[in-house]
């Protein structure tokens, strides 16, 4: 992870679908009682995953709650997984990061967190600046470990790494939204200062919230049953489906060869094109997507394939 001593697995599991439909944005999923969440957080660990990704703004706490809950049924101690986090910036200041640390580490539960990451740029009420000081400022008093960042532009990024290297730390990761229907980081330099700066690109929505399943594209119709605003996304939608077609049948194609799934191309090109500088964190609301998502590696793309893929979807970057 980064410039740390932190190793994370390429696919991690992202824990938003765990908020219990409660706080800011807990409404996006389904709400997941905790046995499915245990099984979820089992499949992902029996499939080699050695990392997790939650919020605050996931359920105001509930997220990370049921996380630790479900690392503890597993059997899981302190130690034994990397738990990463993030403070929700909009409308606080940056002293709010050390007010609200002990919260974070009460839900968790005894887990650490190894990864506090500012969930947006929205700084109105405090500088990026001070948002990384005070995080400094918490790795100083042993609370956290690393720090990241999500969301933020090549230059917010760049600012960010420069404060902390002013503190003698690294800024280990920016979570960005990056999949095969979401490129832009490739053009806007965000990418490009990541690999220069040794910074972890953490892809969420790697997937393009089920879209490159294929799914959709079999039964337009199924997005209407789904809860969240997913239904109201243009690329949802029967032109948003048809101009995303080709990408779909690239990886049908691909798939067929190595007997797996799109989903299963399409992280792992998203983990491996750039070599080791992206990772994802993909969600899951059923067993069957966690084993899916973390055996995505068990097989190998060639490089014509990752090429192929890479080209097919270029021209469609910002669809989802």
């Amino acid at each position: 992870m980064g410039a740390s001593e932190i190793q994370v697995t390429p696919i991690g599991l992202g824990c938003w679908q765990f908020a219990k439909g409660q706080g800011v944005g807990g409404w996006f999923w389904g709400v997941l009682d905790q046995d499915t969440t245990d099984a979820i957080v089992q499949a992902s660990l029996d499939a080699g995953v050695n990392w997790f990704d939650t919020a605050e703004a996931y359920g105001d706490g509930a997220s990370e709650a049921s996380l630790a809950s479900a690392l503890r049924t597993a059997g899981k101690k302190d130690g034994d997984v990397v738990v990463a986090t993030k403070w929700r910036p909009n409308m606080r200041t940056a002293g709010s990061i050390g007010r609200t640390i002990d919260d974070r580490l009460h839900y968790l539960d005894g887990f650490s967190i190894d990864l506090h990451q500012v969930h947006n740029p929205v700084g109105i009420l405090s500088t990026h600046s001070q948002q990384m000081d005070g995080m400094a400022d918490l790795v100083r008093a042993g609370k956290i470990r690393t720090v990241g960042i999500s969301n933020f532009t090549e230059r917010q990024m760049r600012r960010c790494h420069g404060v902390l290297a002013s503190r003698e730390l690294p800024l280990v990761s920016n979570q960005v939204h990056y999949s095969l229907l979401h490129r832009n980081i490739e053009g806007n330099g965000t990418l490009e200062a990541a690999k220069e700066l040794g910074i972890t690109i953490i892809a969420y929505s790697p997937l393009a919230q089920g879209l490159l399943t294929g799914k959709y594209h079999d039964d337009p119709a199924r997005i209407r049953t789904r809860p969240g605003p997913r239904r109201w996304m243009p690329g949802f939608h029967r032109k948003g489906l048809r101009k995303s077609a080709p990408v779909i049948a690239e990886l049908r194609r691909v798939a067929a060869s190595h007997g797996a799934t799109p989903a299963q191309v399409a992280l792992q090109w998203l983990v491996r094109f750039h070599g080791d500088v992206v990772v994802a964190i993909p969600g899951a609301s059923k067993v069957s997507h966690a084993q899916s998502n973390a055996t995505c590696l068990d097989f190998e793309l060639s490089d014509e394939e990752l090429h192929l893929l890479d080209v097919v979807s270029k021209p469609l970057s910002g669809l989802s």
